[in-house]
């Protein structure tokens, strides 16, 4: 397998990852403006997070779905995108929502390296996922979901 195989060009990697981005952001704040879903006073941190998962998401779903996809028929490549993009996505945004919660308590827990601490960051981390899990994906529906369906109908067409 060569590189050019996994690798999309950069200018729609780059592009397309800021793009992605701010799509995710705009439906943070749809979910919160348009469907009611307020967050209280950490909105502006909360949109970060969102752009930051949904840029990092993009990164690391296209050579996955380069991979995945790349010459198969438009139906592999919708499920692809779908699949890989949309799990991606939110992965990244749960990982950025832990990094965020781990640091906000990080100076009450334990001395780095240290058995409580690893226990600390252990559960904090779980803690975290569980939160957005529970709390966070909400923000990606319908909005989000609306984005990506539309995004991989797009792509899978022009695969053909």
């Amino acid at each position: 397998m060569t590189a050019r195989r996994w690798l999309p060009p950069a200018a729609f990697w780059f592009f397309g990852s800021i793009a992605w981005g701010l799509a995710m952001a705009a439906s943070f704040l749809l979910s919160i403006h348009v469907f009611g879903r307020a967050t209280g006073s950490h909105d502006l941190s909360l949109t970060a997070i969102y752009a930051g998962g949904g840029l990092l998401g993009w990164l690391v779903a296209i050579p996955l779905i380069h991979i995945v996809a790349h010459g198969r028929r438009p139906s592999v490549v919708l499920a692809g995108w779908m699949c890989l993009l949309g799990l991606v996505t939110i992965g990244a945004t749960a990982g950025l929502y832990a990094l965020q919660y781990r640091y906000f308590y990080a100076h009450w827990h334990a001395p780095f390296a240290t058995r409580i601490w690893g226990y600390q960051l252990f559960y904090t981390t779980a803690v975290a996922l569980y939160q957005f899990a529970v709390l966070g994906v909400r923000h990606l529906l319908p909005a989000g979901f609306a984005m990506l369906i539309a995004l991989s109908v797009v792509i899978a067409r022009r695969s053909r």
